[in-house]
């Protein structure tokens, strides 16, 4: 067997290493043969005493365990789970059906009755009444105010307002057509003197070298004084004229809106502030005092029912038992406090006795002097090695280098660096010669253990199992093939037999009883009982199957249907 085939990767980084000396070589043999001869009986132990763990676990402890879980949970678990189950859920849900129905009786169904026979037929008798009165004190006289006072007023004034509208359209068309002239005239004259300014600036273009001196006069003449005077006589009086009539017509538009706003103030707005300043507001006042008095009725009877009883119970049950508990709760935890107080003394001074007191004297009595004399002593200590010192200052170093250093660092160098390397490279050795060895113990206790097992086989198995297959087996069947078949037939033929008998007896005795029956009283013959007689075995022909069957007279499938 190959038994560095596998190997680890610390195996190959050690393979991997470089090759070492005869001396390493010397050493590892030894190690490792002594080692291995020392952790073979380890690793059969150990491996013994885990077989033996695993076997006892899975045999022993485990199904233990599952025995004790199965008992722990059919002592406790099975009897608090029947008893919730079965006690203390239903009674859990009774109390929860008690203290819902106290809930709503105390709480839910008084409100509800409230609502339902007191507040609800107020408010709807409230509603009623309301309803009526705005109806009959404010709907019923603006509907009759707007039918016969707003309706008539409204058409006169649309009528009005037509008729002084067609008057101000027909001015206003007079004024387009008066526009319209007047805008005609203007350009009718405007394209007469475009002509004949463009005439005359064709003559004055051929004539111009000539007419110089007057044509200027000339220009005036014909061009600046007739626009002047147009101007001066014909559109100023019409402009004048024009805003005359704008004037009047603004002073007819102010005039007829002061007119239509005393007729609106006259039939709306006064009998409106008259109708709201004695009708609605004593209406207004009549409801908010209906409205007060309901809600003092509403607060009053909530008082009495709901608030009272509380507030009685609050002040003559509650708060004397409140005040008769604060009381005894204060006395009792005075007492208490004063106990604790007194207790709290004695334990204080006695844990000072104990662990204060000695210590603060030690620590006054003798710690304190000891560590003042040690600090004078060390003060004077390190006075006398200043003093040495500042003496010594002048011997070189070289001294204390050759006495101390110098012989550590070859300590160091030829001594322990050797010892410790030799020291790593036994240990590593050791190390390696264990792991070797405790793989090699582990094939050779997997071998040992094998071997074990194939003897135990032989010793024990294969004989039991030659046994059962070659002795028990055969036997066995010797003595069912012998003894308990025909035992098991005959029992089953003495039972046919005793249960034939005692139907036998059985129709006897019906017989005599029947006989004795028609002796005593008479009648015809009674018809003997037998089996009911069920219907013909369904077989082709002669030919059957069934034993001790009749065949059926076979039946065409034409002839059925």
């Amino acid at each position: 067997m190959d038994w560095e085939k596998h190997s680890t990767p610390a195996e190959r980084a050690v393979d991997e290493r470089p090759p070492e000396g005869c001396l390493v070589a010397a050493i590892r043999i030894p190690v490792r043969i002594v080692v291995l001869v020392l952790v073979v009986p380890v690793r059969l132990v150990w491996d013994a005493l885990a077989v033996g763990g695993r076997l006892a676990w899975e045999r022993g402890l485990l199904p233990l365990a599952r025995g004790a879980g199965l008992l722990l949970r059919a002592v406790f678990v099975a009897p608090v789970v029947w008893l919730w189950a079965r006690v203390l859920a239903p009674a859990a849900r009774a109390v929860g059906a008690a203290l819902t129905w106290t809930g709503k009786a105390l709480f839910v169904w008084p409100w509800v009755a409230l609502w339902r026979y007191v507040l609800a037929p107020v408010g709807r008798g409230v509603r009623v009444v309301a309803l009526w009165v705005w109806w009959t004190g404010v709907v019923a006289p603006v509907a009759w105010w707007y039918r016969h006072v707003m309706t008539p007023i409204g058409r006169g004034l649309g009528w009005l307002t037509g008729v002084v509208g067609a008057g101000l359209a027909d001015v206003g068309r007079g004024i387009t057509w008066m526009a319209s002239g007047v805008r005609f005239g203007f350009v009718s004259a405007g394209r007469g003197i475009a002509w004949l300014g463009g005439v005359v600036w064709a003559g004055l273009a051929s004539a111009r070298r000539g007419l110089r001196a007057g044509g200027g006069w000339l220009l005036r003449a014909l061009f600046v004084r007739p626009w002047v005077w147009l101007y001066t006589r014909a559109l100023v009086p019409l402009g004048h004229g024009i805003a005359w009539l704008a004037r009047g017509l603004a002073k007819a538009g102010r005039g007829l809106t002061a007119g239509l706003v005393a007729l609106l103030r006259a039939c709306v707005v006064v009998p409106a502030v008259w109708f709201y300043a004695h009708a609605l507001t004593p209406l207004g006042g009549g409801v908010t005092l209906l409205a007060r008095g309901t809600a003092t009725a509403v607060v009053w009877l909530s008082k009495a029912l709901f608030v009272r009883p509380w507030v009685w119970l609050h002040r003559h049950a509650l708060v004397p038992l409140g005040s008769a508990t604060s009381l005894f709760c204060k006395v009792l935890g005075a007492q208490l406090a004063v106990v604790a107080r007194t207790l709290g003394t004695g334990l204080a001074w006695l844990s000072k006795a104990l662990f204060v007191w000695p210590w603060v004297a030690l620590w006054r009595h003798a710690v304190a002097p000891a560590g003042r004399g040690l600090a004078w002593l060390g003060r004077g200590i390190w006075a006398g090695v200043t003093l040495l010192g500042r003496g010594l200052r002048t011997v070189p170093s070289t001294l204390v280098r050759w006495i101390f250093v110098v012989p550590a660092v070859a300590v160091w160098r030829w001594g322990l660096v050797p010892l410790g390397r030799a020291l790593v490279v036994l240990a590593r050795e050791a190390g390696d010669a264990l792991g070797h060895a405790w793989r090699v113990a582990g094939h050779v206790s997997r071998a040992v253990g094998r071997f074990l097992g194939r003897l135990l086989r032989w010793i024990f198995v294969d004989p039991v199992r030659w046994a059962y297959r070659s002795v028990c087996t055969p036997l066995g069947h010797v003595v069912r093939d012998s003894v308990w078949r025909p035992a098991a037939r005959a029992a089953k033929d003495a039972g046919r037999t005793a249960r034939q008998a005692v139907e036998g007896a059985r129709e006897t005795v019906r017989q005599a009883r029947r006989d004795a029956w028609r002796a005593l009283v008479g009648g015809g013959p009674v018809p003997e009982p037998r089996e009911p007689v069920g219907r013909l075995a369904r077989t082709l022909g002669s030919t059957t199957t069934v034993p001790s069957a009749a065949p059926e007279p076979e039946i065409s499938l034409h002839k059925q249907g």
